[in-house]
């Protein structure tokens, strides 16, 4: 099976507390995404979006679960989908850093592998058309 890659960099002039909370927060991060996102097992840490805590993206049949797996604030979060999906071995990893300017850097990464030979390459394209879509609300969402 092939291994795909998505990377998106982006700078805000917005401060990166806020760039985090937006992409820590599960139903504010589909309202950016524009898709249905719902937050169903919370944390047990001090944070319910922290580790551990599970999303579910999309409706019904069409729906997956994604699990935090590394939760650091206002610098990183790691999650990967830990339900029936289209692909394998996914890990989304979204770094926050600021600029020597004050502004917020954000690196969003996501590898994956197909399960179907070849469709892989349609998963990422509308991936990432997804979230670059999204990420473009960033300034006014965050």
């Amino acid at each position: 099976m092939a291994m795909y890659t998505i990377e998106i960099n982006e700078t805000f002039n917005v401060p990166r507390k806020k760039v985090f909370a937006l992409f820590a927060d599960h139903q504010r991060f589909g309202k950016m995404l524009g898709a249905p996102v719902k937050r169903i097992k919370d944390s047990d840490q001090a944070d319910p979006n922290g580790l551990g805590s599970v999303r579910k993206i999309g409706i019904g049949p069409l729906s997956l679960e994604e699990t935090v797996l590394n939760f650091e604030p206002d610098t990183l979060i790691e999650y990967a989908i830990t339900s029936m999906s289209p692909i394998k071995n996914h890990l989304g990893r979204i770094r926050f850093s600021e600029t020597p300017d004050g502004q917020t850097q954000l690196n969003y990464t996501i590898t994956f592998e197909d399960i179907v030979p070849f469709s892989g390459k349609v998963v990422s394209v509308a991936l990432e058309q997804g979230l670059r879509r999204g990420i473009k609300r960033v300034p006014k969402l965050a």
